[in-house]
């Protein structure tokens, strides 16, 4: 009997924990209820902006150059001192061209020529006029050819001393000496003592001595996509942004934007500036990497919620609006300005309405799907 009775409750035994492991694994694969979260509308207030990348300038740099071409003898300033207009930056070493210097000293000689030839005649012509054999209007002509032919020694000996030493004795002007031409801060000194340095000209931009800029007008120079900027213009308000400054804001006025976009790595990007309001104590530096707000439009105390509240079906804007515990019903609304987190709605529901929010990606999954 015993016999019997064993493989039987050994059978049953195996029959039910085949079922129950079934109804395990049913249940388990029955996913819960999805429970929605909601949120009501907020009064806020909200700005519309647009962000330009973009970094901080002075509104004027100017680049010192020289007047003629040699080695860098002296150097009297350095990246970060502040300037005076006329003050002395630098002193070249001039080293002449042998093409111009022999022929500096072929017109000396010619010129030497001359003027002594003029000079006997000029004698025999005294004679004349002191014996009354020559008229003072005669005299007068012989006179003014001697001293032209003097000045013009004088003018190639001139032209000889700037060839050799960037200066001339008699008027005073000293070519090799570089001074600035503007007041401002040294920003940069691209050359060292000892380096070659060339002259501007009409074929050459020169080299840089210094490069001087007024540190106390700034400007933000930054670019905007060619679908933000149709929403600019001038005068807007801009909160500027520096990382190397942290938390400190700078505020700004839009004062530029380009005619003329330019091709970016595909994108059409337009140039914009804006005058910025420097604070007392802030120290900014020229080329700080910057972002502009530049704020498009701003409400006050308005009703709003999370952009990602609202759905769309057919061009029409319309929320979840909770009935009764997890009961929605649905509600057109009308929208204002975003801030792209945030939107003012004007028209549609209150501040006491509870409105659904969007069940994340998890709760979608866990949802029952239809078969």
């Amino acid at each position: 009997m015993i016999r019997r009775i064993v493989p039987l409750l050994l059978a049953l035994s195996v029959v039910g924990a085949f079922v129950l492991t079934l109804l395990f694994l049913y249940n388990k694969s029955q996913a819960k209820p999805a429970v929605f979260q909601t949120a009501k509308p907020v009064t806020m207030d909200i700005v519309k902006k647009t962000v330009a990348p973009g970094a901080i300038v002075p509104r004027r740099e100017v680049a010192i150059k020289p007047h003629v071409s040699g080695t860098l003898e002296k150097l009297y300033v350095a990246a970060g001192e502040v300037v005076k207009n006329h003050q002395l930056l630098a002193k070249i070493r001039i080293i002449p061209n042998v093409v111009a210097l022999n022929n500096a000293e072929s017109a000396i000689r010619a010129a030497q020529i001359g003027l002594d030839n003029a000079q006997g005649q000029m004698a025999r012509y005294q004679q004349l006029f002191d014996q009354k054999l020559m008229n003072e209007t005669e005299f007068n002509q012989f006179k003014l050819a001697f001293e032209l032919k003097r000045q013009e020694l004088e003018t190639a000996q001139s032209n000889r001393e700037l060839i050799k030493e960037g200066a001339s004795k008699r008027t005073g002007n000293v070519s090799n000496l570089v001074n600035s031409t503007v007041d401002g801060m040294v920003l940069d000194v691209p050359v060292k003592e000892g380096a070659s340095v060339i002259e501007a000209n009409n074929f050459n931009e020169g080299t840089t001595i210094a490069a001087i800029a007024d540190m106390g007008d700034m400007i933000f120079l930054g670019r905007v996509d060619e679908s933000e900027v149709g929403k600019l213009s001038e005068g807007m308000p801009v909160t500027i942004t520096v990382g190397a400054l942290g938390e400190e804001r700078l505020e700004g006025k839009l004062e530029y934007i380009a005619p003329k976009g330019k091709e970016k790595e595909g994108t059409i990007e337009f140039e914009v500036k804006a005058a910025v309001k420097l604070k007392q104590g802030v120290l900014v530096r020229a080329n700080y990497s910057a972002n502009a707000d530049i704020i498009l439009d701003t409400k006050k105390a308005v009703l709003a919620i999370e952009e990602s509240l609202v759905q769309f079906e057919k061009g029409k804007a319309y929320v979840e609006v909770e009935t009764s515990p997890q009961a929605f019903s649905r509600r057109e609304v009308k929208l204002g300005i975003s801030d792209g987190i945030n939107v003012e709605v004007v028209s549609g529901v209150t501040a006491a309405d509870k409105l659904k929010k969007p069940l994340s990606e998890a709760a979608a999954d866990a949802k029952p799907k239809k078969p």
